[in-house]
């Protein structure tokens, strides 16, 4: 009598995961190359305050860079999804170099003001935005790579990774732009990020996941036309960054007036970094959320978390209670922000992902430039008090953009709870 030999049930290959399909190398280098974009703002203002001895000057340099990354942020999203990002993103390296270079012989010559701001223009202008064309680099890769079971499950993932470094370097990067001052001097964080982005950015650029694929041969026909960023659904996202962007910028400030109204003006670095803890923590946390927690609800919990924390900043009397105020609005941070992109990355049109993308990111430095321009000017001419009135504002507004959100999706019906992941793959 014969015994067939038993024949194990066949095993459906899973595919590769996310870090085998973008490569074991991207992530520390996309990390990296994300912090010559967090030193910018705060770079120009401290050398531009030393070498001109003006914190106005400082104030309309720091919002003449978000005025570049205004006008041509969204401008790098639609070469990139023309062009593909390892053309554009070195181009921009380069030149983003050569501008913070420049800035640092033109502050200290005999040029009039004018030519600094032309310069810091030109910074926010060629500044490389790599979190957003990250993101929409590994949405690509999640949408075509990996199997259609997976997609939902590590996008909601990766967008929680991406705003958690996001939080990580933008704590990182003032920090480090204070200990470069202090250490070398004011010239020395703005060479740093020159040198840091020649060598991260354009290794993020030249990385294989960049490499040209198909959309090198897209025609405009194969994109959504232009219009189509103006969508609703698209503005009420872009209006809640920009509000989150608001709230950096006057929580910098007014947290650097109230310590230096008691002699401790060089911790703000230090206690504004408290804020990265919960916010850090809780953005991880979000890819572990109950789908039935939809992206709307989290958008207004979180946003009021974070409207509550703010609201406690003009009442507290010690740094201590400070701490414990970032602590609380921090919070709040992570899981909106997780939010936002995860909705910007879900609603783009067809075709302009880096485009959206890029729009997100630069509504982040244009609000961070404009509110440490505007917040530097309100604690000097009305007060701390008033400066710490601000964040509570900007917190509003992204709590506004929330409420906005959900009546739209609520008349149009067509985000549910359950909805899946991106499915259609995108640059």
């Amino acid at each position: 009598m014969s015994v067939e030999t038993p024949v194990a049930p066949a095993v459906s290959d899973p595919g590769p995961t996310l870090v085998q399909a973008a490569g074991r190398s991207y992530f520390p280098i996309a990390l990296a190359a994300r912090l010559p974009f967090a030193m910018m703002v705060v770079g120009v203002l401290t050398l531009v305050v030393e070498a001109r001895g003006s914190l106005t000057l400082a104030g309309l340099n720091s919002a003449m860079v978000g005025l570049g990354t205004a006008v041509f942020g969204p401008l790098l999203g639609i070469l990139v999804d023309r062009f593909g990002q390892r053309r554009v993103v070195l181009a921009g390296a380069a030149a983003n170099s050569l501008a913070l270079v420049a800035l640092c012989l033109v502050v200290y010559s005999d040029l009039p003001d004018a030519a600094v701001l032309g310069v810091a223009f030109c910074i926010g202008a060629t500044a490389p935005q790599v979190s957003p064309l990250s993101r929409s680099r590994l949405v690509g890769i999640i949408t075509g790579k990996l199997a259609p079971g997976r997609r939902a499950v590590v996008f909601n993932a990766t967008m929680a990774y991406e705003s958690a470094a996001d939080e990580l370097i933008f704590i990182i990067g003032p920090f480090l732009v204070g200990v470069l001052a202090t250490v070398i001097g004011p010239v020395a964080p703005v060479v740093g990020g020159a040198v840091l982005t020649a060598v991260f950015v354009g290794a993020f650029a030249l990385h294989p996941s960049g490499a040209p694929r198909e959309v090198t041969t897209r025609t405009t026909s194969d994109q959504a036309p232009l219009k189509a960023l103006l969508a609703p659904e698209l503005l009420t996202v872009l209006v809640g960054v920009l509000g989150m962007g608001l709230y950096f910028g006057t929580t910098l400030t007014g947290l650097t007036a109230f310590l230096d109204d008691r002699g401790l003006a060089d911790r703000a670095g230090l206690v504004y970094g408290v804020m990265g803890i919960g916010s850090a923590c809780f953005a991880l946390a979000v890819a572990k959320f109950p789908t039935g927690f939809t992206r709307q609800a989290r958008w207004l919990v979180f946003g009021a978390i974070l409207l509550a924390g703010s609201a406690l900043y003009p009442w507290v009397g010690g740094v201590g209670t400070m701490a414990a105020a970032l602590l609380v609005a921090g919070i709040g941070i992570g899981p909106t922000l997780v939010t936002q992109y995860s909705l910007g990355a879900r609603r783009s049109p067809l075709g302009r992902s880096a485009t959206v993308m890029t729009m997100l990111g630069s509504a982040i430095i244009v609000g961070q430039s404009a509110a440490s321009a505007l917040g530097g000017a309100l604690a000097q001419g009305v007060g701390t008090h008033a400066a710490l009135l601000a964040p509570m504002c900007a917190a509003a507004l992204v709590v506004a953009a929330g409420a906005a959100d959900t009546v739209l999706v609520r008349r149009s019906g067509r985000e549910l709870p359950s909805s899946p992941g991106p499915s259609a793959p995108q640059p």
